[in-house]
This record gives C-alpha cells, structure tokens and sequence, in this order.
C-alpha cells in the first residue's frame, strides 16, 4: 500500500491563509481530488485564526525556532512563536498517524515553506531556511517539496 502524503490546504483551494485566501495549485488539487494527500494548514492547527496578522520568521530559519533560538513575529510585533511550533507539532503528529513519507509546502510560507523564507522585516526579502513546519519535519525524516517541485 502507498503511504499517504500531507499537503498545505491553501494549494488544494482551502481558504486558509494569513489573508483568508487560498493559493490553489492544479496538480495539488489534482493529487487531492484523487485521494493522494492529506490536507493541514499548520498555523490553523496551532491555534492562529483565518484571516489572521502575516507572520515571518526572524531571519527566515525555522529549525532555530524549533531550537529556542529564534522566533516567529506578526506584523504588528507580536510575538506567536507559540502557535507555530504547536502547528508544526500537531502537523508532524497526524504525520505519524498516517505514516506519511512526504509533505507537500507553500513556498516561501513561514510554516511551509522549504528552502527559502522571508526574513521577518516584512519588506519581502527572502533568506535561505525552512518554515517551521518543514524544519520539525525534516528533522524527523519526512521528505518535503514545495508545489514548485510537482
């Protein structure tokens, strides 16, 4: 039997992000609609609301979050590390559940972005680093793309 995959919800068409938006992909809803992927949105599972403040993470690295060396900011200065690392646990956790190899990712988000992040001044300038779900993730051996990589 093929292991099941998760994927970011706002790429199959849920409405979900920061802005209430989704950012659909057609492959993802594609591989959705034939039942190959899971949806989660991370920062919902944390406990952040839709529509919600945009968040970066400082320096765009999400492993040094999970670390307790770095944070994770909204625009207005709050500080909602908390709900991020909760949603990139309860991610890994439903992970485990369904025994996933892989997770499907926003690019550039700062829970499921892979490989590059904004840095956390919120002037669209992008860093090398992994969202914070994607780091917790790789970390425990779950292979992860962005829908770029479909």
């Amino acid at each position: 039997m093929k292991k099941m995959k998760l994927i970011s919800a706002c790429l199959i068409g849920t409405k979900c992000r920061y802005d209430g938006k989704a950012k659909i992909c057609p492959k993802a809803k594609k591989l959705f609609l034939e039942g190959k992927v899971i949806p989660v949105c991370p920062e919902q599972l944390g406990g952040l609301s839709t529509p919600r403040t945009p968040s970066e993470v400082v320096n765009g690295d999400g492993l040094r979050v999970i670390k307790g060396k770095n944070k994770v900011l909204n625009k207005k200065g709050q500080n909602v590390t908390k709900y991020f690392l909760n949603g990139a646990k309860e991610t890994l956790q439903i992970a485990r559940l369904i025994d996933a190899d892989e997770f499907i990712g926003k690019h550039k988000s700062p829970s499921c972005g892979i490989g590059v992040t904004y840095d956390g001044t919120f002037s669209d300038n992008l860093v090398e680093g992994d969202g914070v779900t994607v780091a917790l993730l790789k970390l425990n051996k779950i292979r992860v793309i962005t829908e770029k990589d479909l």
